[in-house]
């Protein structure tokens, strides 16, 4: 099975987004505990950016997860 690199990206941002949620943080303050620009979280939730796995492995971090975890998704 393929999924276009846009799909992924757009799940990925998805799935961020929810697990962000779930914790009630704020787009600003999961950007506060990762030390990345806050319109970048936003970007990343909308699928803009191809962000780093440095900044995968922060977010995760925030959201006191393993970074796997931002990719269980279905395609």
């Amino acid at each position: 099975m393929t999924i276009s690199e846009d799909t992924f990206l757009k799940n990925m941002g998805i799935r961020i987004r929810q697990l962000r949620e779930k914790k009630e943080f704020s787009q600003e303050y999961l950007a506060n505990i990762c030390d990345i620009p806050k319109n970048q979280i936003g970007r990343i939730e909308r699928a803009e950016i191809n962000t780093t796995i440095k900044t995968i492995v922060k977010i995760a971090n925030a959201l006191e997860i393993e970074p796997k975890e931002l990719f269980n998704f279905k395609s």
